[in-house]
């Protein structure tokens, strides 16, 4: 209870606890279970069916291809057809390479392999080339010019306004590749991360913190009011984007060298000090790649070392997004407890090979006790790992009492919604109407917003249920 002061955050807690999963009306579930084999009807009802939070949604991987396809069209910006790839223009325009308007008009061709190519649309895994690379090279393939940041924002709440989705947690990078990555590069890093800070802080990146501080918060307010204004936020006929709450999650890249994460990780901390649209941190990037599997420990020293001299600050991690086959059986050990007990993650993202861990029971136990929460991506979790129906861990959370709700991941590369994700989760989990809305409410409970605004979202979803239910 450290964390509530006064009477109003004691009240939001009390909202919390009475009204998380409010119990389900018979005629509801009565509707549900005689549509759940009905996969149209199912989309029908579930996408109806009002949803808490989305809580793990990257922005980037979020934004469909078409979209920035269509932005690099209007932008001026090129495509390289033999990567597949938008690039922006050098000092000679597009040089060898056509501009996107041009290369892409009346070539379906083209256009279509790009779709292809930024997501996983009609992707076959062949030799040398997995659902993991796929996914994840994908990144690299797309750019927009800086202000198409609103317009990210836009376009992925209004996919969940939608569906009925009431709050939005973004991931997104800020400040990193065009600022603290050539500034920190060159630092030799001790492995002594009390030591590092103080390095990284003496240098020329500790005395232009305030100023990159300061820009990141500039482009944040740039980002909501280019929202606002695409969505018709202020007008008579706003879309329905415009009522959803977004928050911002904070994501260095646990791919770079020890200097830029850690970096990037202070820069991260100070943010979420200053701005409260940034509510927490997490660690991105294919935890299986060789820097992140060789520095994971390192990392976790570093958010640990943060969290115990500036201050505490929400962390949700990916961890144990790895599977057997993919690393050494070793690695399948401790990312997950070593997230949760010196990360400091109150919310483990992914957490697929949680059975693979050391003394798995007494962390599984550990989670429930301490709800800590998995974000559960059920779709990526195919797409990257081919882990998928009774091999996910989805029940064996479930047996263990440690609370899960669902989310997108990447929606714009697997080309997916929420809603699809709470199909799957009925298709291959069976799950019931009464544990689709505890769900729903988890997503409001252990999202990181403050808790007077937590209290005001759920009981707007308690309103939306009450609503929804009494049409059956």
């Amino acid at each position: 209870m450290k964390f509530f002061k006064h009477g109003v955050a004691l009240v939001a807690m009390g909202l919390l606890v009475a009204c998380s999963v409010p119990a389900p009306e018979t005629g509801v579930s009565t509707k549900f279970e005689s549509i759940r084999d009905n996969d149209i009807q199912l989309r029908v009802f579930l996408q109806d069916m009002p949803k808490g939070g989305d809580l793990h949604n990257h922005l980037y991987g979020a934004v469909y291809p078409e979209s920035w396809i269509r932005w690099a069209e209007e932008d001026g910006l090129c495509i390289d057809p033999e990567a597949l790839a938008i690039r922006h223009p050098g000092a000679d325009g597009c040089g060898g390479l056509q501009t996107a308007k041009a290369a892409l008009a009346n070539n379906q061709v083209l256009r279509n392999a790009l779709i292809d190519r930024f997501s996983i649309r009609d992707f076959v895994p062949t030799s040398g080339w997995s659902g993991h690379d796929q996914f994840f090279r994908t990144f690299p393939l797309v750019t927009a010019q800086p202000h198409r940041f609103g317009d990210m924002v836009a376009e992925t709440a209004n996919l969940a306004g939608i569906q009925n989705v009431q709050y939005l947690e973004l991931l997104h990078t800020m400040e990193l590749f065009e600022t603290i990555l050539p500034m920190v590069i060159a630092i030799p890093m001790s492995g002594d991360v009390a030591a590092d800070y103080e390095t990284l802080m003496a240098s020329p990146f500790g005395a232009a913190l305030p100023e990159i501080l300061a820009r990141a918060r500039r482009d944040i307010d740039a980002a909501d009011a280019r929202k606002d204004e695409l969505l018709g936020c202020k007008t008579d006929a706003p879309q329905p984007g415009c009522a959803v709450e977004i928050r911002y999650l904070h994501q260095p890249v646990r791919t770079l060298p020890a200097s830029v994460v850690y970096a990037h990780t202070i820069f991260g901390w100070h943010l979420m000090a200053e701005d409260d649209r940034f509510v927490g941190t997490n660690l991105v990037a294919p935890e299986d790649d060789f820097i992140a599997l060789r520095d994971y420990k390192l990392h976790m020293a570093q958010i640990d070392h943060l969290y115990k001299t500036l201050g505490e600050r929400n962390v949700s991690l990916h961890a144990g997004e790895l599977w057997l086959g993919l690393v050494h059986p070793q690695e399948l050990r401790f990312h997950i407890n070593d997230a949760i007990k010196v990360g400091h993650a109150k919310r483990i993202g992914h957490g697929t090979d949680i059975v693979f861990e050391t003394d798995y029971k007494n962390l599984l136990k550990y989670m429930a006790e301490n709800e800590i929460m998995v974000e559960v991506n059920l779709t990526s979790s195919e797409a990257i790992l081919g882990v998928s129906g009774s091999e996910h861990p989805y029940d064996v959370y479930k047996q263990a009492g440690v609370p899960m709700a669902f989310s997108t991941d990447d929606e714009g590369v697997g080309r997916i919604d929420l809603t699809h994700e709470y199909m799957r989760a009925v298709q291959e989990h069976g799950l019931s109407y009464v544990e689709l809305k505890t769900a729903s409410y988890n997503g409001l409970k252990y999202a990181f917003v403050d808790e007077v605004t937590k209290a005001e979202l759920i009981k707007k979803l308690d309103t939306k249920f009450a609503d929804f239910e009494s049409k059956f």
